[in-house]
């Protein structure tokens, strides 16, 4: 599943491989259970309707939390790059992630993995999918509000959609995505003001921004072509991608940044619900709802970000927002639904009941 938010990671971009498809929950469980008598099956319809209606409301309470979660992170970023440099929230926000990974790693007594051919393509994923994108944004937000940088993210499924059909052989270009491309990229100039010459508009921070969803457009391409159907658990690989994204940042901050004087409270909590929840938390969130529900419907959550992180940084960082921004963004969010939409398949027509074959 791709995940242009949060904390994407290697096991999630290879998800969506043909070679590693994902099981529903569920969906199996009645192929097992013998046929009941009609006495025993008008008895047990309530019972299983409600634990079903359980369920789906269950499913859509977490969905509603991911999209929560994610759509908050750039409001976090905001405000954590107040008291800290760019460098150290990403640091922060991948040590924590990782923490709360490794803690649930633990507690499932599971193992990081072993290959040393994965770790080495897990050391590409982490830069990619983590360690740029994130200090991208975190620099992004020193000159541009948190809702356009959230509108950037949005973008992620558009450059993926480019570099696919270079990279990968199984994706090829059709109508409808190409449409949605340019859709999407109309989108982008809508946002920025193009027919105003980008005025009112940090240039270089928006860069900065698009930059990081083109990296983890390319970050899910090399992990495809590199690790779909490594054999390791999600979250085995993510808590080693982490992990290694935490290395690197650890080896770079203290290069380009001085230790902090003080540890303000208010960015100090902002950057570890970043990390803890919107790069641990929800990672657990998103395979529950990969596993019960399918990838297809759980990447939706993407067009529910930029949505939420345009009203948390207007609500609550009081952010100017112009007519063209949410227009454009809705522009982008067709777009890049466009991209991902798959043609329908013509279904033969049913024959009628009672009718026999020749």
């Amino acid at each position: 599943m791709s995940t242009a938010t949060g904390a994407p990671t290697a096991s999630s971009a290879a998800t969506n491989s043909p070679a590693t498809p994902v099981r529903p929950a569920a969906d199996g469980d009645a192929a097992t259970t013998a046929p009941a008598s009609p006495r025993t099956t008008a008895t047990a319809t309530a019972p299983t309707a409600a634990k079903a209606g359980g369920r789906a409301r269950a499913w859509q309470l977490r969905f509603a939390a991911l999209s929560l979660v994610w759509g908050f992170s750039f409001l976090f970023i905001k405000v954590g790059t107040q008291g800290f440099a760019p460098l150290q929230v990403t640091l922060g926000r991948v040590a924590f992630g990782a923490l709360v990974l490794l803690a649930v790693l633990a507690v499932r007594r599971e193992r990081l993995p072993r290959s040393a051919r994965t770790w080495a393509h897990l050391t590409v994923a982490a830069f990619f999918l983590n360690a740029l994108p994130f200090s991208l944004f975190a620099y992004a937000e020193l000159t541009i509000p948190s809702t356009l940088a959230g509108i950037c993210n949005a973008t992620s499924p558009l450059w993926g959609m480019a570099l696919s059909v270079v990279a990968l052989s199984e994706d090829r270009p059709t109508r409808r995505r190409v449409a949605g491309l340019g859709l999407g990229f109309l989108g982008v100039l809508t946002v920025l003001g193009a027919w105003q010459g980008f005025a009112g508009t940090d240039l270089a921070g928006t860069v900065m921004a698009l930059g990081a969803s083109l990296s983890y457009a390319i970050g899910w391409i090399y992990v495809r072509r590199t690790l779909a159907g490594a054999g390791q658990s999600h979250l085995s690989m993510s808590s080693a991608q982490l992990l290694l994204a935490t290395a690197q940042l650890a080896v770079v901050t203290p290069l380009f940044t001085t230790t902090p004087s003080s540890y303000p409270v208010i960015p100090l909590l902002a950057v570890f619900a970043l990390g803890a929840l919107g790069t641990g938390f929800a990672f657990l969130i998103q395979y529950g709802l990969v596993a019960e529900i399918g990838p297809t419907t759980a990447q939706m959550v993407t067009y529910f970000v930029p949505v939420i992180a345009t009203a948390a940084g207007v609500a609550l960082l009081h952010e100017e927002l112009s007519w063209n921004t949410p227009v454009g963004a809705l522009i982008i969010l067709a777009g890049a639904a466009l991209t991902q939409s798959r043609p329908r398949l013509n279904r033969p027509r049913s024959q009628r009941t009672g009718s026999t074959a020749d």
